[in-house]
């Protein structure tokens, strides 16, 4: 596959002040459906990119070719979606409206998008798309700027890196997924060698270092869409602020569970029905597994922040019930090989990935363990992938 700025010249010819961005997709280590109960994540950003190599013009139009559809359209910036627009197309115009709406003159750009961010695998793909979209409408607005990090790019323009990932978000809100802030943070924010631990309150973050000479992060796709309804989405959203309401008889200062500790939770656990206390008991228990997770990748103790992705996996599977039988499948076979820390889902969970911390000479001995038992076993074929934690979004050279 050609790379997108030779298939730049393929399509529109040459161009001059051709440009390139990239922004990459996320895996998530741990802290799962903790992000819209105000909780704390930890993504690393991929090698695995969207990238879009541009020409900026004056007129204020995008003309974009996607290389993944193989489709040619363009907009108007600032208009939104008809009947009839791709539903690719989409992002970009979502990321135009919100830029503008911020108050950002914005030009128009021709380019080529394309990425190797699996897409329906909970990777993060949109996220990568509406991030990569922001960084070539800003830089067609100043097209001198030099190359480097999305958050100089947003500088020039008076935006923090953290009101870009924002405005990303709500780009994504427009489309009509009301996701949380971490993917789009990370794709902005990723740092080499390091996860990122997020507070989903305020917004503030620190890096986390993942040693790559003690483990290997192993992603594998279950190839299982993932199928989370809007409906059982919502369902545990509204289970989680049922508990909040509940356990906020006892202390008038939570207002979500993230101001509820374990200790307080298991005071007041049989206040709960049955199910809400589950819902609420991952949520209270994933964000302590984050916390002890950064102290001991702080620490270097790799085997101690396996025991806490596994355990993560098991309260998601039992007390959040988002998992699947693939999914604990592939778990199973990781956690049966040796030189495997720990292993769970990633993602929404009903499909996607899983993710595994791997001691770096065991990697291929896992690959071969899943490929001979998981098609076998569920007429699947997975995907697998290893990827060292990666900076985030960028102007490239």
């Amino acid at each position: 596959m050609p790379e997108p700025a030779t298939r730049f010249a393929e399509v529109f010819g040459r161009g001059a002040g051709l440009r390139t961005v990239r922004a990459p997709g996320r895996v998530n280590l741990i802290g799962e459906h903790t992000d819209y109960n105000e909780g704390f994540v930890m993504p690393m950003a991929l090698e695995r990119a969207v990238r879009i190599a541009f020409v900026p013009h004056r007129e204020p139009t995008v003309t974009l070719w996607s290389e993944q559809f193989a489709e040619q359209a363009e907009f108007a910036v600032g208009q939104g979606p008809a009947a009839d627009t791709p539903h690719w197309l989409q992002y970009p115009m979502a990321v135009a409206q919100v830029l503008a709406d911020e108050g950002l003159a914005l030009h128009g750009f021709r380019g080529v998008v394309d990425g190797d961010v699996p897409v329906g695998s909970g990777l993060s793909s949109s996220a990568a798309y509406e991030v990569a979209s922001a960084l070539a409408l800003l830089v067609s607005v100043k097209p001198d700027v030099p190359a480097g990090r999305a958050a100089a790019v947003a500088e020039a323009h008076g935006l923090t890196s953290r009101k870009l990932a924002l405005l990303c978000q709500a780009a994504e809100h427009r489309v009509g997924v009301r996701c949380g802030i971490m993917d789009q943070f990370i794709s902005v924010h990723g740092q080499r060698g390091h996860a990122i631990m997020l507070d989903c309150r305020d917004l503030s973050y620190r890096p986390v270092p993942l040693p790559a000479d003690q483990a290997a992060v192993v992603i594998i796709d279950s190839g299982v869409q993932r199928k989370l309804t809007t409906g059982a989405y919502n369902e545990r959203r509204s289970q989680c602020e049922d508990g909040v309401s509940r356990l906020a008889e006892f202390d008038a200062a939570i207002r979500s569970l993230r101001d509820v500790s374990p200790k307080f939770f298991e005071a007041h656990v049989e206040t709960l029905p049955e199910v809400v206390a589950r819902r609420c008991r991952h949520v209270v228990t994933e964000d302590a597994r984050v916390a002890a997770s950064v102290k001991a990748l702080e620490a270097g103790n790799v085997a101690r922040f396996g025991e806490l992705v596994s355990a993560s996996h098991d309260s998601l599977r039992d007390d959040y019930e988002v998992s699947g039988p693939e999914l604990d499948l592939l778990v199973r076979i990781a956690r049966g090989t040796e030189g495997v820390f720990g292993s769970r889902l990633t993602g929404a969970g009903f499909g996607g990935c899983t993710v595994s911390l791997v001691r770096p000479d065991a990697v291929e001995t896992l690959r071969d363990a899943v490929l001979a038992r998981y098609p076998a076993e569920t007429g699947l074929d997975p995907r697998i992938w290893v990827s060292p934690a990666a900076d985030g979004a960028a102007v490239e050279t």
